[in-house]
């Protein structure tokens, strides 16, 4: 089974890091299952990749076209290091990764989103805060999980 192949299995979760970076590993998982034809129900781009963009300096097309070019990982990650419009350091890096893995949601239609999709998936769940904690449930029951 190819991780790039998001109808039979989730792409990593917005709290694994690449070079510090939330969210970039879920990025890179989603843009080769793009070019693969095999991205489901998942969006390249999805709302939460543009904020990475916005943060690293780097644009989806961008980095469609290192996977496109056959990159792994860490070489995509050393073309943002090289590449991106925004230098970030280590500890900029680290705070926002933080930051984003505490955000919760942020407005009312958010909240009640939110609060929607914890009752469906798993109402008895009563440690459900963050964003990422959404997406984590959600991409585990979409794949067969119990929560």
């Amino acid at each position: 089974m190819s991780i790039s192949n998001l109808t039979v299995h989730p792409p990593r979760s917005p709290r694994v890091r690449l070079g510090g970076y939330a969210i970039l590993p879920r990025i890179l998982d989603k843009g080769r299952a793009k070019l693969a034809g095999t991205l489901g129900e998942y969006q390249y781009p999805g709302p939460l990749d543009t904020r990475f963009h916005t943060f690293a300096g780097t644009t989806p097309e961008e980095i469609l076209e290192q996977l496109a070019a056959g990159k792994g990982d860490g070489e995509v990650l050393k073309w943002i290091q090289e590449n991106a419009r925004n230098k970030r350091t280590d500890s900029e890096i680290a705070a926002w990764s933080h930051y984003q893995d505490h955000r919760a949601p942020a407005n009312n239609s958010y909240r009640r989103h939110y609060a929607d999709s914890v009752e469906k998936l798993a109402p008895h769940r009563e440690d459900l805060i963050t964003s990422f904690d959404l997406l984590d449930l959600d991409d585990f029951v979409s794949f067969g999980g119990k929560p």
